[in-house]
C-alpha cells in the first residue's frame, strides 16, 4: 500500500526508499513485531476469557504437560495471522498477484485452523475438524492457489527445478497442479504436527522464512537469478516482504510464547505459516529447498508415519511417542533442551538449504 508513495518521490526524494524490497522487508519486519506486541496482551486476555479451559492437553502425552500447560489459551495463531496480513498489506505492492496467491493460501489454511481449534477448545477434545473434510479444503484452497499461478504466473511456473544443478527443471505441465498443492498442503500439516512444545515450531518457520525471502528475492531478481543459474520468476521478489512479516510477528508471538507459554499457536497459526512457506517455495520454484530447509518439519511428519505403519503392521513402536519431540522427552530431555537444540537442527539446515543456490 505505501508504495503509492513513490509517485511524490520528485517532490520528495526519501520516498524512492519505498521503491525498494529491503526497505519495505524491514518495514513489515518492524510493523508486524510491533503489532502483535500491541495488541497480544489484549488478544491473550480476551481468549483466556472465552476459552475458560484452554486448551485440552493430551492424557497419553508427557504428564509434565498436565501441570504446566493446562488451561493455556490457544488460537494464539490469531495474533502472528493479524499482525502478517496488516503488515503486509501495509508494505507490499498490492498489484503483485505472488502477494495475494500467498496471502489466500494463509488465510484459507487459517481458517481451516481456526475452525479445528474452535472445536477442540467448546468439546474440551482432541477430535476437532474431520480429517478427511480438513483435507480436501485445504487441497482446494492449495490446488486454487497452483492454478492461479498458472494463469499468472511465467512459463517456468509449472516446472519443478532440482537444488544444486545448474538450469535442470522438469516441465511438469498439468501434473503441477498435483506437486503443487502436495507441496503447499504437506508443508502446512507438516508445521502442525511439530507445534507441540512451548517455542518449538515458530522459531523454525522464522528461520524458514528468512531462508525463502532470501530466495524469493534473488529468484525475482534478472541479474541474481542470472549469475545463481535458477529460475527467474519476475514478481518473486515481493514475497521478501512476506516473509518479513512472518519474522516480525513470530518474533512478537515469542515473546508470549516462550517457556511458560502464555498462549500457544494452535492449529490457527500453524497450519496457517505451513501453507504459507508452501506456497511460497511453490512460487519461487524451490520446492525441493523447502524440504531441506524445513527438514525439521519433514523429520516429525517422518516420525508420525512411521510410528503408525509400525504399529500398525507389527505392534511395536519405533518411538517412545509421536511426534518425535515427545520422544526425547520420554528419554529424559527437557523442553527447554528438546526447543533449542531442534532450533538448532532448523538453523543448520537453512544454511544447507541456501548453500544449494552457489553449489550448481
Amino acid at each position: 500500500m505505501l508504495t503509492w508513495l513513490t509517485q511524490f518521490s520528485p517532490h520528495f526524494q526519501p520516498l524512492n526508499l519505498f521503491r525498494y524490497i529491503t526497505f519495505r522487508t524491514g518495514g513489515a519486519t518492524a510493523t508486524a513485531l510491533f503489532f502483535v506486541f500491541f495488541f497480544g496482551p489484549r488478544i491473550i486476555a480476551a481468549l483466556r476469557i472465552k476459552q475458560g479451559k484452554g486448551q485440552p492437553i493430551r492424557l497419553d502425552g508427557p504428564q509434565s504437560h498436565l501441570l504446566t500447560k493446562k488451561g493455556t489459551p490457544t488460537m494464539g495463531g490469531l495474533m502472528i495471522l493479524s499482525g502478517l496480513i496488516v503488515s503486509t498489506l501495509l508494505w507490499a505492492n498490492l498489484r503483485n498477484h505472488y502477494v495475494w496467491v500467498v496471502l489466500f493460501v494463509t488465510t484459507g489454511f487459517g481458517l481451516i485452523g481456526f475452525y479445528d481449534d474452535y472445536l477442540k477448545v467448546s468439546k474440551q477434545s482432541h477430535k476437532g475438524f474431520p480429517g478427511r473434510i480438513r483435507l480436501l479444503l485445504e487441497v482446494g484452497i492449495a490446488g486454487a492457489a497452483c492454478y492461479a499461478m498458472m494463469l499468472l504466473g511465467t512459463p517456468h511456473t509449472t516446472s519443478l527445478a532440482f537444488p544444486a544443478i545448474n538450469g535442470f527443471a522438469v516441465d511438469l505441465g498439468l501434473f503441477f497442479l498435483v506437486v503443487g498443492p502436495f507441496v503447499i498442503v504437506a508443508a502446512g500439516n507438516a508445521v502442525n504436527l511439530t507445534d507441540g512444545l512451548d517455542g518449538l515450531a515458530i522459531v523454525p518457520v522464522m528461520i524458514a522464512a528468512g531462508t525463502f525471502g532470501v530466495i524469493a528475492y534473488l529468484a525475482g531478481n534478472a541479474i541474481f537469478s542470472t549469475y545463481l543459474g535458477i529460475n527467474f520468476v519476475p514478481g518473486a521478489g515481493e514475497l521478501s516482504v512476506v516473509t518479513g512479516a512472518v519474522i516480525g510477528a513470530g518474533l512478537g508471538f515469542l515473546w508470549f510464547n516462550a517457556p511458560p507459554a502464555q498462549i500457544f499457536m494452535g492449529d490457527t497459526g500453524s497450519l496457517a505459516l505451513g501453507g504459507l512457506l508452501g506456497a511460497v517455495a511453490v512460487a519461487v520454484k524451490h520446492e525441493i529447498v523447502l524440504a531441506i530447509v524445513g527438514g525439521l518439519f519433514v523429520l516429525e511428519t517422518l516420525s508420525v508415519i512411521v510410528q503408525v505403519i509400525s504399529f500398525k503392521l507389527t505392534g511395536r513402536r519405533v518411538f517412545k511417542m509421536a511426534p518425535i519431540h515427545h520422544h526425547f522427552e520420554q528419554l529424559g530431555w527437557s523442553e527447554p533442551q528438546v526447543v533449542v537444540r531442534f532450533w538448532i537442527i532448523a538453523f543448520v539446515l537453512a544454511l544447507i538449504g541456501l548453500s544449494t543456490l552457489k553449489l550448481r
